[in-house]
């Protein structure tokens, strides 16, 4: 039987599938030939979502863990729950280090953070995080996450298998950023979402099964306009 994230996986997108992962913009990254500035621009939008949303997101999603005094210690019940827990307190502690280490390389590499305007991509996506915990169950919310991650990792891989095959000197500042998200902590991560996403029963053809289809193609969506384009970074310019 195919499980439930090979079945979402295998969809037929809107748009193709790799508009979100062979953006322009990772091409770019990947052969290091993407601007400081621009490059700047966009970690400036990573860092509002990873430090804001996506806390936000997950500790929405942990407060809705369905706990009940009903579910003896050692019940299926709850273990999945101790496990739902147990990813979603680790995907806290790597958001706060990702934080961190897009500080550190923005410093390292002068990386210009600072004053962006945020985009409307960067509202979309975040909003989108606030309905879903507001008003989706447990396993919309998990869905999510993993679609997010899963999509950034394939993004990333097509990045990193772009520079291998360029001449990107070993101390280019995108090499970091590619590293830190193909790595096998990551992957690791990534995998362990999908366990825990396929190990609901959910029956095809439910509505619930369909919500999670739309969820999928939804983040899909999202994950490609987030990337921005050459050019973009002009335009939106800083704040004061």
């Amino acid at each position: 039987m195919v499980s439930l994230t090979s079945y979402l996986y295998s969809l037929s997108t809107p748009r193709p599938y790799s508009a979100a992962t062979e953006h322009n913009f990772l091409t770019a990254a990947g052969n290091g030939t993407v601007s400081p500035k621009l490059f700047g621009f966009w970690l400036a939008q990573d860092r509002l979502y990873a430090a804001h949303a996506y806390p936000r997101f997950i500790g929405r999603l942990i407060a809705g863990i369905p706990w009940s005094s009903t579910h003896a210690p050692g019940s299926k019940e709850e273990q999945l729950n101790q496990t739902i827990l147990r990813v979603l307190v680790y995907s806290l502690q790597n958001v706060v280090r990702e934080v961190g280490f897009f500080d550190e390389y923005a410093k390292k590499f002068d990386l210009q953070i600072d004053h962006w305007r945020e985009r409307k991509e960067t509202r979309d996506y975040t909003a989108e995080m606030a309905r879903i915990s507001a008003e989706g169950d447990i396993l919309d919310g998990l869905v999510f996450v993993w679609a997010m991650e899963q999509v950034y990792l394939d993004a990333w891989r097509y990045a990193a298998s772009v520079q291998e095959r360029s001449s990107v000197s070993e101390d280019h500042f995108t090499r970091a950023f590619v590293a830190n998200w193909t790595n096998d902590e990551f992957v690791k991560f990534v995998n362990d979402l999908a366990g825990l996403v396929n190990s609901f029963d959910v029956k095809p053809g439910t509505e619930r099964f369909n919500r999670l289809e739309m969820i999928w193609l939804r983040v899909v969506e999202l994950e490609e306009a987030f990337w921005p384009n050459a050019g973009e970074e002009l335009a939106m310019g800083h704040e004061a």
